[in-house]
């Protein structure tokens, strides 16, 4: 005869705070992480401490921000971005609708 096998303990998933931007954003509509319901509500991101505005894509649980590399374009009219590594924070400027 076997003994019963434990049932195995669900993880536990860190708590996302209900009002808080996704963990990785994009302000590409070709990107699998373009959320325009997250970005009609303004997010910020403040990067090693400063707050930044030319943000293209960002990911906190990675730390790391892509912003465009000046005026420049790629050959299908995009702009060039940068991934610069650091600690990344993100916040809603605005309220939540309703």
């Amino acid at each position: 005869m076997s003994e019963p096998k434990p049932e195995p303990k669900p993880e536990a998933k860190p708590e996302a705070k209900p009002d808080s931007p996704p963990d990785r954003l994009s302000n590409d509509p070709r990107s699998p992480y373009f959320n325009a319901a997250a970005l009609e509500r303004d997010v910020g991101i403040r990067f090693k401490g400063v707050e930044k505005t030319n943000v293209e894509e960002y990911c906190i649980s990675e730390g790391w921000v892509r912003v465009a590399a000046g005026k420049a374009l790629d050959r299908y009219g995009n702009p060039l971005t940068i991934k610069l590594t650091g600690t990344v924070e993100a916040w809603f400027k605005s309220k939540q609708p309703g």
